[in-house]
Formats: C-alpha cells, structure tokens, sequence
C-alpha cells in the first residue's frame, strides 16, 4: 500500500539562488507538494554500501555514458552481470572496455536497441528472452532531452515520448517473463525533478498541438514516474513479485543537454557556466543504484538527492507531484500506452 505525507517546504540557502536561476530554462522550479511516507534510505548511502550483486543479473538501457554507465560500472563491480541496451555498437564497446579497465573481471556485454522503435524493442525483448535465464533488475535508464523541433518516432510519437517512456513501457513488458523467474525482480525508472513544471495531456500526448521543448520533456518524464507506480500497483495486484520504483539524480553533468537544445542554445550556455555547480554523473546514479540493490529500497518509492530543489545532496525520499499519485491517470495513461504500444501485461484485476 503507498500512502502518502505532506513534505517542509524546501528552503533555499543564498549560495545556491544562482544555480538555481541558472536552471530556470531548463527545468523550471521545483514545487515540493507530497512524498510518498516510505521509510527513507540512508543519507549517506554510497555505491561502496552496495551488497554482492554475485550471480545476479541487470539490463541497463543507455548504459554508453552518463549516469547509465555509471550504474553499468558500479553493478558489474559488484559481481553482476550486466547487459547494456543502446543504440550505438562502437559506444557499447567503449563503454565495456572503460569498465573492464578498472574491473577486469566484469560480466558486461551490449545489445543494441533504440527505444523510439517498438519493432527494435521487440527484437531485443526477444534476444533476451532467448538468452538469458532471467532477470533481476532492470533500469529504464535512457533518455533524450529538449531537441529544439518536434521529430516523430518510425511509429508515429513524437521522439521525446517515444524514447524516454514508450520504449521503457514496451520494454518492460517484454521482460517481465524473465523478471518474474527471479526471486527479487527490481524495475527502477529513471524520472526527473522537470516533473514539476510537467503536465499530462492524455489527449495530447504526443506533443503534436504545440510542441515546447522542455514542457514535452517533463512529460515524459512524468508519464516514467507514474509508470513506476502504476507498475507497482499492479504487481502488488497481480502477485507479480516485482519492486518497482522511481529515481531522478538531480541535476547532473551528462550529455542530455549537448544532445538535446545544443551547448550553443541559451539553456546550453548558462548549463555549461554553471556545471562545475553540478553533480557528477556518478553522484547522480546513487539514487538508482540504491533503488536497484539495497536491502532497505521499497516498491513503490522515489528515491533521489535532498538539497535544496533535490538538485544534489544526501539520498532521500524525492517529492512528488500530485498528479503522479493519481490511480485513475495512471491506469488511463497505462491503457493508452498498450494500445501505443502493443505491449500486453497480465491482467490483475484492475
């Protein structure tokens, strides 16, 4: 059951109003309504209090930088085995060699998939399948953020949602046969604190009335965190045996910025005057990571920094929007997204 409690209003110290103000294109602000009343991880938890990952498995969808490959990293150092999914085969092995220069032992492979694609989520769905005997953690890691013009998926969505929530709503359903032959499956999906400035349109969701960048952004990333708890909800229901949850990192350096409104764009320009300000991606991954390992993580939370606007900080319980806790949403928008999507998951009875 997720109940809910009334969270204190974050209070801003002086030295951080210009890193604030420096995010005010990008992310808007952060309004602290309600978090959900799970008990909250330690503050201090770090990858270092990781327990043995031995012999366990994860799929890590954009695992070739950022905070992906940092979750990749510390998972294989921990003995499991990891699976990068990402669109780029040369970056995959990259990634794997970076990683096996400092744990030569790694279990680390790539598959390549690129979400914005239903018919290549499918594939990888069905490689895995055939591949691996099961799961017991998937990250819903990959994102886009703000490309400055509408572009459509080879499906017809608009790019942002396709790749951030449809591909990861696809995907999960794809692997939910694998999850369920593990003893303790975990889906963590990655949310951001831009869903505070997020609205859902369910008749509009794929941006195609107007299209904002960042607006379009944030609700995509809000659709991920009301999946995560719909998710939840529907595991609980059906004795599904999953944990799913939430995280977000706050903000932190990786390449969502470059790849999206360009380093040369207003928002590009103040992001690179101001991220020295700014988590590492490695920082930024310990709310996942605790998600995705920890003894004391609970199905059904969202996990992320506790500074002021959650930009960085000690690990904790991140807020919520209201919206996110609707169930009726949720399970419209969960409707809405298997037709889109094709994705079919068992029925529970709600």
């Amino acid at each position: 059951m997720i109940h809910q409690r009334t969270a204190s209003p974050v209070s801003v110290p002086a030295s951080w109003r210009g890193r604030l103000a420096a995010l005010g294109l990008l992310l808007g602000s952060v309004v602290t309504i309600d978090a959900f009343a799970q008990t909250p991880p330690p503050p201090a938890w770090s990858a270092d209090d990781m327990p043995s990952q031995q012999g366990r498995i994860f799929v890590v969808t954009g695992g070739t930088s950022g905070m992906g490959f940092e979750d990749a990293k510390a998972l294989a150092s921990a003995g499991a085995r990891v699976v990068i999914a990402a669109r780029n085969a040369q970056r995959g092995q990259e990634a794997i060699d970076k990683i096996r220069q400092d744990v030569p032992a790694a279990r680390v492979e790539f598959e390549a998939v690129d979400l914005s694609s239903l018919s290549s989520v499918r594939d990888l769905g069905e490689r895995l399948r055939a591949s691996l005997p099961r799961l017991d953690g998937l990250i819903n890691n990959a994102a886009i953020m703000a490309p400055p013009t509408r572009s459509v998926s080879a499906d017809g969505m608009e790019m942002q949602f396709a790749t951030n929530y449809a591909g990861h709503f696809l995907l999960t359903a794809e692997l939910l046969p694998l999850l369920r032959k593990s003893d303790a499956p975990r889906v963590v999906t990655l949310s951001s604190i831009a869903v505070h400035r997020g609205t859902l349109d369910l008749d509009d969701l794929q941006s195609t009335g107007a299209y904002e960048p960042m607006a379009t952004y944030a609700q995509s990333k809000l659709a991920c965190l009301m999946f995560a708890f719909e998710l939840q909800r529907r595991s609980e229901a059906g004795g599904w045996g999953i944990q799913s949850m939430a995280a977000h990192p706050g903000v932190a350096v990786t390449e969502l910025v470059a790849r999206g409104p360009g380093l040369d764009s207003p928002q590009g320009r103040q992001w690179s005057s101001n991220r020295a300000n700014f988590q590492t991606a490695a920082q930024g991954a310990i709310p996942t990571l605790y998600a995705a390992t920890a003894a004391t993580a609970q199905g059904g939370s969202y996990y992320g920094p506790t500074g002021p606007n959650e930009m960085a900080g000690p690990l904790g319980l991140a807020t919520v929007p209201a919206i996110a806790r609707d169930a009726a949403t949720a399970t419209r928008l969960w409707e809405l997204s298997e037709t889109l999507t094709g994705a079919r998951f068992p029925t529970t009875g709600h």
